[in-house]
C-alpha cells in the first residue's frame, strides 16, 4: 500500500509539531512506522491523502458512535453554524445538552461543560480537594484519566480490581484522601470491567470515610447503555465525567455530580473554573443529535456486531494456532496475544506480546483495516459497521493470521 504523501507530511510535521503529531498516540510509536495523515472520512471508512480506504475501528477513539459524517448530525451542524461558531455567553444548546445527560444519568443533579476529557478530570479532582478539603488522590494502575500529572504527589497508585489494597491505603492515609477516581470499565489499557464486588465495596468505603468516588466515563459514557457503565451496574459515584460521545464527535468534556457538591464551583461556590469555550453551540448541537439517535435498539445492534466481530476473530486465530485473549464488553473490545488465561488489570496487560500486536497491525493496515496503534487500545465499533464491513475484515485477518 501507497503512503508516500502521509510519510512527506510526516517527515514537515515533525519540523513544526511536537513529535510531528498532537497526541501521542497518532504518532504510531507503539507500532512503530510512520503514521497516516487522515484527508476524509465517511461512515465506517476513513481515507488517508495516498486515497488508500481504510474500514476504522478507532472511530476518533470512541467519540463517534455514529460512524464518520452521520446525516442527522451533519445537517444540524451546517444549519446552526451560519448562526455562528462561538459567543463566550450562555445559549439554551447547554440546557438542552445537560437535560439529556441528566435525565440518562440517575446519580447526575447537574453539569458543568468543558473542552476535553482531560480538563473534566482535572477539575473534578479540584472540586473534590476543595469540597473534602483533603489532598490525596487514589487512582489505578492503567488509568490514564488524561494529563493529570500536576497531581503527581498527591496520587497514590494501586491495582486495579484489587481491593485488599484500597484497604490498606484507607487505613494508612485515614482523612487525608479526597477522591478515588476509577474507569468503572477500563479502556485505556484495554477493555477490562471493574469486577462487581470490588465496585461495590470501593463504594461503600468511600462513602462510610467521606471520600468523593469519581467515576471516569469519558469512554464507556453513553458508549455501552444510555446511562453509562454505572447504570449496568447500579453502582453510582458522585461525581461522572463524560465526553467524547457526548460532543458527537466535537471536542467536549463534562464534570457531573450531586447538587451539594456541584455547587461548590463558581459562580455558586469557591472553586473558580471557568473556560472561554466551555458550552460551545457546536459542540452542544451537534451532541444532542447524537444522543438523541440513540436507543435500545442501537445498542443491541452494536453488541450483535461486536459479538460477531469477536467469535470470528477468535476462531481465526485458533484455527491458526495463534493464542490471543479478546476482552469484549458491548462495543468495546480489545484483542491481546498472550499466554495467559485472563486479562485483568495492567499487569496482567503488560505481559501480553506488543510486538506480534504491532506486525498484527501493519499487515491489517496493509489490507484496509484500521486498528488502534497501540496494542493496549479499545476498538470501537459504531452504528455505521456493516455486515460486509466485518467480513472483511475476518477475511483479512484469515489471510494474514495463516501466514503469521
Amino acid at each position: 500500500m501507497n503512503t508516500s504523501n502521509s510519510k512527506k507530511l510526516y517527515i514537515k510535521a515533525k519540523k513544526i509539531l511536537i513529535g510531528g503529531v498532537n497526541s501521542p498516540v497518532r504518532s504510531f510509536r507503539d507500532v512503530g512506522g510512520a503514521p497516516l495523515f487522515i484527508e476524509k472520512a465517511n461512515q465506517s471508512l476513513i481515507y488517508d491523502v495516498d486515497g488508500n480506504e481504510y474500514i476504522d475501528y478507532v472511530n476518533s477513539w470512541g467519540a463517534l458512535i455514529l460512524g464518520h459524517t452521520n446525516k442527522q448530525v451533519t445537517n444540524s451542524l451546517q444549519k446552526y453554524i451560519l448562526k455562528g461558531t462561538s459567543f463566550g455567553a450562555t445559549n439554551e444548546l447547554e440546557i438542552n445538552l445537560a437535560e439529556l445527560i441528566v435525565n440518562a444519568f440517575p446519580s447526575i443533579e447537574m453539569v458543568r461543560f468543558v473542552n476535553s476529557g482531560t480538563e473534566a478530570i482535572t477539575s473534578a479532582i479540584n472540586l473534590a480537594k476543595e469540597y473534602t478539603k483533603k489532598e490525596k488522590i487514589i487512582k489505578f494502575h492503567g488509568g490514564y484519566h488524561g494529563s493529570i500529572y500536576q497531581f503527581n504527589k498527591e496520587i497514590i497508585l494501586l491495582p486495579y480490581n484489587d481491593f485488599n489494597s484500597v484497604e490498606k491505603t484507607f487505613k494508612k492515609f485515614k482523612n487525608k484522601i479526597a477522591c478515588v477516581i476509577i474507569e468503572p470499565i477500563a479502556g485505556n489499557m484495554g477493555v477490562i470491567p471493574t469486577h462487581k464486588d470490588f465496585l461495590i465495596k470501593l463504594r461503600e468505603i468511600t462513602e462510610k470515610m467521606g471520600v468523593i468516588l469519581i467515576f471516569d466515563e469519558i469512554i464507556s459514557g453513553f458508549r455501552l447503555t444510555y446511562g453509562g457503565f454505572q447504570s449496568i451496574y447500579n453502582i453510582y459515584p458522585d461525581i461522572t465525567c463524560l465526553g467524547k460521545i457526548i460532543g458527537g464527535g466535537l471536542p467536549i468534556g463534562a464534570y457531573c455530580g450531586k447538587e451539594e457538591i456541584m455547587k461548590t464551583i463558581s459562580p455558586l461556590g469557591s472553586l473558580h473554573q471557568a473556560g472561554t469555550f466551555s458550552g460551545n453551540p457546536l459542540s452542544m448541537i451537534s451532541g444532542i443529535t447524537t444522543l438523541k439517535q440513540l436507543d435500545k435498539n442501537v445498542y443491541e445492534n452494536l453488541d450483535h456486531k461486536s459479538k460477531k466481530l469477536q467469535t470470528e476473530l477468535e476462531k481465526s486465530a485458533f484455527n491458526n494456532n495463534i493464542k490471543i485473549i479478546i476482552n469484549r464488553y458491548g462495543s468495546m473490545l480489545s484483542i491481546f496475544f498472550t499466554n495467559l488465561d485472563k486479562i485483568e488489570n495492567y499487569f496482567d496487560v503488560q505481559k501480553c506480546n506488543g510486538e506480534l500486536y504491532s506486525k498484527f497491525f501493519w499487515k491489517m493496515l496493509d489490507q484496509g483495516i484500521y486498528f488502534p496503534p497501540n496494542p493496549f487500545q479499545t476498538f470501537f465499533m459504531s452504528t455505521a459497521h456493516t455486515e460486509k464491513d466485518i467480513k472483511n475484515t475476518i477475511s483479512a485477518s484469515d489471510i494474514i493470521l495463516n501466514n503469521f
